[in-house]
């Protein structure tokens, strides 16, 4: 429920400020800050509409529905198996998805967004969290041993995030020291 929170609030503010760019050429996002941490250079890429439409789009549709999961599972309802496959599903689209942005914005464009960078982080939590679940309930049809996913899926976040950082620390290094000067 808290990445389905983070994440839609992340994924309607990129939204609105694509509006606001689509209505304004000149407007400047709030999130570019400087040359590395520049939203504008993002949305301004084919990249950000993957798909013939906004990027955004998709988060707020897919944490929507995530954020609506995590309301459901509050009420302790049991879901059905199929329910739980389409949770690993989605979850597992946005990770490859966001894997492609990543790659994207490092690599290509050359530049990052501070709210896209939220996303890829709670895209990474969600799809975490449901592997967890899906494994340690038996649903993905694993050996037993796999249960044992369910202990480590905070450092298994925490470690794929650090790894992350340092793809971004070392693609934009000459920026990073600059700022030490």
């Amino acid at each position: 429920m808290l990445a389905g929170i983070v994440g839609l609030a992340a994924a309607f503010t990129l939204l609105v400020e694509k509006i606001a760019l689509l209505k304004d050429s000149s407007y400047v996002p709030s999130c570019s800050i400087n040359p590395v941490l520049s939203c504008g250079s993002v949305m301004n890429t084919d990249q950000a509409e993957a798909f013939g439409f906004p990027n955004p789009i998709l988060g707020v549709a897919g944490f929507t529905g995530l954020l609506t999961i995590g309301v459901i599972l509050l009420t302790r309802l049991t879901l059905p198996r199929w329910f739980w496959w389409g949770i690993q599903a989605g979850t597992t689209f946005g990770v490859v998805f966001v894997h492609w942005l990543i790659f994207q914005s490092l690599y290509r464009i050359e530049a990052l967004c501070p709210y896209c960078m939220v996303v890829w982080v709670t895209a990474i939590t969600a799809f975490v969290a449901a592997t967890t679940q899906n494994v340690t309930s038996g649903r993905l049809g694993l050996p037993r041993r796999a249960e044992a996913i369910g202990s480590y899926a905070p450092s298994l976040v925490i470690v794929w995030l650090v790894l992350i950082a340092g793809l971004i620390l070392v693609q934009f290094w000459d920026y990073w020291v600059t700022l030490l000067k």
